[in-house]
């Protein structure tokens, strides 16, 4: 199945220059979204360690990384943004090109030792995924494997992940 026909490409959003990569219309088609799905879990299925969990970058890691930890019998961990986690958590703060931005995760959410999937569905400037390794690390998991719906090429996200298992569906 050629998943770019269901990625909508926006000009200028969500400011003048940027040409969006909206994911939706994969998420609103049944088979698509299950080939994706599949995908993702075929792939995962290919690591060699078993996964203990799946973590999910809010809020579109959500969508893709649950129905993953679902299909291969492992946990899901949320990262979320601050302020969004009922429990003790562990943040991690980076920079952006204007600003900064902060996740977290509850302190008990990996164990020592657990494999661990990291799933999302854009590969940008790579800093989410970058704060994400680091909280998962910062716990003791292993990170076994990265898998991404789109990777912006022209961004460089993917130096932030060298020496790390990386998949993309798509690549811009």
């Amino acid at each position: 199945m050629n998943l770019e026909k269901y990625i909508a490409t926006i000009p200028d959003f969500p400011e003048e220059g940027i040409l969006f990569r909206d994911i939706t219309p994969l998420l609103q088609d049944g088979a698509a979204f299950q080939y994706a799905i599949t995908r993702f879990v075929d792939w995962t299925n290919t690591l060699g360690d078993k996964v203990d969990v799946v973590v999910g970058p809010e809020s579109r890691g959500f969508i893709f990384g649950c129905p993953v930890a679902y299909e291969i019998g492992a946990g899901f961990v949320p990262v979320r943004k601050p302020g969004k986690l009922p429990r003790e958590t562990i943040s991690y703060r980076y920079d952006l090109e204007y600003g900064s931005n902060e996740v977290h995760m509850h302190y008990d959410a990996i164990k020592p030792g657990q494999n661990v999937v990291i799933v999302d569905d854009l590969l940008a400037t790579g800093g989410t995924i970058e704060a994400t390794i680091k909280l998962v690390e910062e716990l003791g998991g292993k990170v076994v494997g990265i898998a991404f719906v789109i990777e912006l090429e022209a961004l460089e996200g993917i130096r932030h992940l060298e020496g790390y298992n990386v998949m993309s569906l798509l690549k811009y």
